[in-house]
């Protein structure tokens, strides 16, 4: 996806995320294929996203401050980049190759332009926002921390941000994917 994506696209991608996901969780339900190998190495891979996320979230006081520590410091995008690794999991528990790329589509299709739009907004909010965007990759974490944190994870931060949502949808998502083995 290139940078220069229009604003109405990208607007329009913030709009469809939500009611995509409930859709894209109606497909999965019907038509996720779980055993209990893929279902373990899938909860897991999407436990560590739902855990970078709430990371993530105990870190971010959404337009208050540029947050640039806990997992702010290795990545511009953890909450993204959570999402990925959660819809990651889910795919591989769920057994159906084609739900990986429906799911990678989405991510790309419309979750990228999102990215891209909530980036251009922080440049506009804070000014500090170019400096750290040249030392913090957009997506994928660096190994060390690019910039000194100097924040701890704040739980009034996660309630606030509620994001315990993702870690009730992560439970059901595995209810889900129990019921359609048992029954």
């Amino acid at each position: 996806m290139s940078v220069s994506l229009s604003k109405r696209y990208k607007e329009l991608a913030a709009r469809s995320r939500v009611p995509l996901g409930f859709a894209l969780l109606v497909v999965y339900a019907v038509f996720a294929r779980p055993s209990w190998e893929r279902l373990i190495a899938g909860a897991l891979l999407a436990l560590g996203g739902i855990l970078l996320r709430a990371w993530a979230t105990g870190h971010l006081d959404k337009n208050r401050d540029l947050c640039t520590s806990g997992p702010y410091a290795y990545t511009r995008n953890p909450l993204y980049l959570g999402t990925a690794l959660a819809a990651a999991g889910f795919a591989i528990a769920g057994g159906e190759w084609w739900i990986a790329v429906l799911f990678s589509l989405v991510l790309g299709f419309v979750y990228w332009p999102v990215v891209m739009e909530e980036e251009s907004h922080l440049r506009n909010l804070f000014p500090a926002f170019a400096a750290y965007a040249e030392r913090v990759p957009r997506f994928w974490p660096s190994l060390r921390p690019a910039v000194p944190s100097t924040t701890r994870f704040r739980m009034a931060l996660y309630r606030q941000n509620q994001e315990y949502n993702a870690a009730a949808g992560y439970w059901a998502g595995l209810g889900l994917l129990l019921w359609k083995m048992t029954r």
